[in-house]
């Protein structure tokens, strides 16, 4: 098969004000911000770009990566992308994370596997949610964001099984991918004033990745260079030990196809209740079952930043751990005078194994700048102190609220408990006050200082 259309000079990759950019682009224009598209899509991108910034240099500790910079970083890249040229295609021999030993399962619409679109006899509510044809930059977006944050569901065709003598689990449905698990987790990374400083902010260090006690085979070999050849083979089980199988997970062996895509259960990662997570999540494994932080509509992530965010202070117990952050906050105040903290995800729901968006599940995501010089134990003691202020003020203002409107229908037909619309009015109320507060929440964190 003739190789074309290569992810290094075609404009595939959304960013915002800049429209879809090349991956050629993205290391060697400093005038593009920021990621477009939903936040599954962006955590997904992002991933792709640490991926290859890792594979391209990977420095030995804090001082490398400090006298490197984020211009050492994008030269780097640009020279790893031009030698790893060929691997790079999206149709050809060796197709960009593809398996074309995968030919023989059965052909999926690509709206099989798109969470905006109602799948099966889903109902159509609206001419948005119409499967349209995709084009290929769309369809390379499709085949990056399947690598890691796939839902999970029966759509796969699990009868194809590549890796000699290896037996898929007896379930019907497909696992999640590591970067969604059961309903969604919340991802969350630094954010640069560009795409490439952003990369060079979430770069890990040889000396950071030692430290992960569950990246055993530490960084890896990026699956472009070497992909497994089955589900259970040395190279899959190598990559789901590493931090490259964390950035490009390979849970679904896919290859494209003129009407569709053939589509079956890839590498399968362990659950979030053994501890093990992608370095962006963040986890809490003080405990016996560990816990991570879900993506939430009814909570947007910033107000999320007290969890992520409380290893700044020595007086915090332990609790949820965000690698990503936790290994970059601190030298980034060193090198910038700003950066941001972007934290996103998408929710789910869950019958069976099968995972769709429903009802109240919806894509979030949040981005709170922080000066350089102001972020420090002080800082993080004041910021404590006023979102709990408002945590108390969301409550007391909801009660205050829920007993106005007990008190009116008391007084107008002395019964309460028929009106089902009472019985919501509190956490309506509730969800109204952190709605409003939002576009006041950057003035908060800056006046904590």
């Amino acid at each position: 098969m003739e190789n074309r259309y290569n992810l290094i000079e075609e404009k595939w990759i959304p960013v915002v004000e800049a429209g879809l950019v090349s991956l050629k682009d993205i290391f060697s224009n400093n005038s593009l911000k920021e990621l477009g598209g939903n936040p599954r899509e962006k955590i997904a991108l992002l991933k792709l770009l640490l991926a290859i910034s890792q594979a391209a240099w990977t420095p030995k500790d804090n001082d490398e990566w400090r006298k490197t910079g984020a211009d050492g970083l994008a030269r780097r890249c640009l020279a790893y992308l031009e030698k790893w040229h060929d691997k790079f295609y999206l149709y050809g021999k060796e197709p960009f994370l593809q398996m074309p030993a995968v030919r023989r399962a059965k052909v999926n619409s690509f709206g099989d596997v798109m969470p905006e679109l109602p799948s099966n006899n889903g109902t159509i509510l609206t001419q948005v949610q119409v499967e349209r044809p995709l084009d290929d930059a769309a369809k390379a977006r499709l085949i990056v964001t399947l690598m890691s944050m796939a839902l999970g569901g029966k759509q796969d065709d699990r009868t194809i099984v590549l890796s000699p003598g290896y037996q898929k689990p007896r379930r019907k449905a497909s696992k999640p991918g590591p970067g969604i698990l059961s309903i969604g987790c919340l991802h969350s990374f630094l954010f640069g004033n560009n795409i490439v400083e952003t990369c060079w902010l979430n770069l890990f260090t040889e000396d950071q990745i030692r430290e992960i006690k569950t990246l055993p085979c530490g960084l890896g070999t990026p699956p472009w260079e070497k992909m497994p050849a089955g589900e259970d083979c040395e190279v899959a089980r190598r990559l789901k030990d590493s931090l490259f199988g964390r950035l490009v997970s390979l849970c679904r062996f896919c290859l494209l196809n003129e009407q569709g895509l053939h589509c079956t259960e890839g590498i399968i990662y362990p659950p979030h209740t053994e501890g093990i997570v992608d370095p962006s999540v963040a986890i809490d494994s003080s405990k016996k079952n560990p816990k991570i932080i879900w993506a939430d509509p009814e909570k947007r992530p910033w107000r999320e930043l007290t969890s992520l965010l409380s290893f700044i202070s020595n007086e915090s117990s332990r609790g949820f751990e965000c690698r990503q952050l936790i290994n970059t906050v601190d030298r980034a105040r060193d090198v910038v005078s700003s950066f941001a903290v972007w934290s996103g995800g998408l929710r789910v729901s869950n019958n069976a194994g099968e995972q769709y968006v429903s009802g109240s599940d919806d894509y979030v995501e949040s981005v709170t700048w922080f000066k350089s010089d102001m972020i420090g134990e002080i800082w993080f003691s004041q910021f404590t102190k006023e979102m709990e202020g408002l945590k108390k003020l969301a409550s007391n203002l909801s009660y205050a609220v829920f007993r106005y409107y007990r008190e009116l229908q008391s007084k107008s037909n002395g019964n309460i408990t028929k009106d089902k619309k009472l019985k919501n009015i509190k956490g309506r109320a509730e969800s109204l006050f952190w709605e409003l507060s939002e576009k006041y929440f950057q003035g908060l964190v800056n006046s904590c200082s």
